[in-house]
């Protein structure tokens, strides 16, 4: 009897697949939504969380255990999607939807999150808006460069997370996916992304003014930030998404259906 060798990837070819799983799981995604192949779907899904999956470690090393946390939920949501699409093969029309969304976000904000010239243009931006907001309402703010300002010797730094393009790409996402007529959807995305982005200029505006002139104190920053600015913003998308559900409330629906093909197929392991 012959030996035959075992066909491995050589580790070049890993590694390329390793580096770019995220990219790969929302190319899947993305095909699946074109071609309504739920298998292209399912190994999306698991690619999707395989890349949640490296995470942990980084936020690990910085000690930032809710982020840990998160992409662990992340990575886990992801391969029970592929597993009910694949292994318990879903025909729901919640898990097109779904791996749509997922596509689409994706496709919006992990380029700005993972190229770092479309990152730092989208950073120079909002920082250059928000440096323009406070000139023109009198504020001797000093903008320092492509992302920071000073105001009475204190110095804000915008970063990607300034400029709210997760909530953006989210509410773009589950918006364009859902199926409902185009003009509710249009009306869906005005009422939720252009008023995202300018409500949280305002919100680098209070966090610069607060933080500038020490409202709070010491704690000025923090409190501003962590405290102040993440409760608005937190009851402002509360708003923004009951006014989507409002406009389309076939959202809901899938929302609910997908929460039911979740619970039926998890009952089915246990």
């Amino acid at each position: 009897m012959l030996n035959k060798s075992v066909v491995t990837l050589p580790p070049m070819t890993l590694g390329w697949l390793i580096t770019n799983v995220l990219w790969l799981s929302l190319a899947l995604l993305a095909a699946s939504a074109l071609t309504n192949r739920r298998s292209l779907s399912g190994a999306g899904w698991f690619l999707f969380g395989a890349h949640w999956l490296k995470q942990p470690s980084h936020y690990m090393v910085i000690g930032d255990y809710f982020n840990v946390v998160l992409t662990l939920v992340a990575a886990l949501f992801s391969f029970y999607m592929a597993w009910i699409i694949l292994a318990r093969g879903c025909d729901s029309p919640s898990c097109d939807w779904a791996s749509s969304a997922v596509a689409i976000g994706g496709i919006l904000y992990f380029p700005f999150s993972q190229i770092p010239l479309l990152g730092g243009w989208l950073v120079g931006q909002t920082a250059n808006l928000t440096a323009t907001i406070l000139v023109t309402f009198g504020v001797p703010v000093l903008f320092n460069g492509a992302s920071s300002m000073s105001l009475n010797d204190h110095s804000v730094q915008i970063i990607l997370a300034c400029t709210a393009i997760e909530s953006m790409a989210l509410f773009t996402g589950v918006i364009l996916s859902v199926r409902a007529p185009a003009l509710r959807k249009f009306a869906a995305l005005m009422i939720s992304v252009p008023v995202i982005y300018v409500l949280n200029l305002f919100r680098n505006v209070f966090v610069v003014l607060a933080y500038g002139n020490e409202w709070f104190g010491p704690d000025s920053f923090y409190m501003a930030h962590n405290v102040v600015a993440k409760v608005g913003s937190t009851i402002a998308m509360f708003i923004i998404a009951y006014g989507v559900l409002m406009l389309l409330p076939e959202m809901l629906d899938a929302i609910d259906e997908l929460s039911r093909v979740i619970k039926r197929t998890r009952g089915d392991v246990v």
